[in-house]
């Protein structure tokens, strides 16, 4: 559905949407748009696409890695609708991958943007401690060494605070950004084989999370000390004693803005 202005009259401004979805990222290329198509981005403005007749461009608090999931990816777009945001969320809803869900829309300030007005964000990261069983597996990273909870703790306690994280990213030789972030909390909980590592901070960098759960492993399993962690945080200088753990276990679970 288009709502294009009479030729000659003004064009009407649009109206800013804020849309919260959920998605399975097993599937996607990531969420970033990819040449072949295969991104969360794509097949969310594939569908605006249908329902608005024309491209409609989408832009995210941040882009998640192949294989990395949402309960709660935050994304903007600006277009016009007269029927109401719930009939929108209607017609996103229709005909979309089964991987994605929209959560909640609506109308924002065209100064709201999905990814500089965030202030905040949590991600978690699942573990199973052994093999986990098919419904799990594609949803965690099954460790099976034994894990020293202690010295993880600890060395969640020598990374938490505002630190420069340089050493923690994964920079592709495209642009260098400010590499300070304050990490809030990096806590560890376990019930029975499963452990979850949860990460929030005022940003993250790119592969950040997976950098510093690998580190936490690491140490778990006795190949790194909380020691040997912190020294490496202060160094600024990324090692291949860093592992990025796999996507598959990771979760983006909230977005904040003011």
């Amino acid at each position: 559905m288009t709502d294009d202005s009479p030729e000659g009259a003004p064009a009407e401004a649009l109206t800013r949407w804020k849309c919260v979805c959920a998605y399975d990222g097993g599937p996607f290329a990531g969420w970033q748009s990819q040449p072949g198509g295969n991104s969360v981005q794509d097949t969310i403005e594939a569908r605006l696409a249908q329902i608005f007749g024309r491209p409609v461009r989408t832009h995210a608090s941040g882009r998640t890695d192949a294989g990395v999931h949402a309960h709660a990816q935050v994304f903007h777009f600006d277009a016009n609708w007269r029927h109401g945001p719930e009939r929108l969320l209607a017609a996103m809803r229709s005909v979309i991958s089964p991987a994605i869900q929209f959560k909640t829309i609506r109308v924002v300030s065209a100064k709201f943007h999905a990814r500089f007005s965030a202030v905040g964000k949590i991600y978690s990261y699942h573990l199973h401690l052994g093999d986990a069983d098919p419904f799990s597996r594609p949803y965690c990273w099954p460790v099976f060494r034994p894990l020293n909870f202690t010295a993880m703790e600890a060395a969640a306690a020598a990374l938490r605070g505002k630190n420069d994280f340089k050493a923690f990213s994964a920079f592709n030789g495209a642009e260098m950004e400010d590499t300070v972030r304050d990490l809030r909390r990096l806590e560890i909980a376990r019930r029975g084989a499963r452990v979850r590592i949860t990460a929030e901070a005022d940003g993250f960098l790119y592969k950040m999370v997976r950098s510093l759960v690998g580190a936490v492993v690491a140490v778990g399993e006795g190949k790194l000390t909380p020691a040997e962690v912190r020294t490496i945080l202060l160094s600024r200088e990324r090692t291949p004693l860093i592992h990025t753990a796999p996507p598959q276990g990771l979760f983006l679970e909230k977005v904040f803005y003011r």
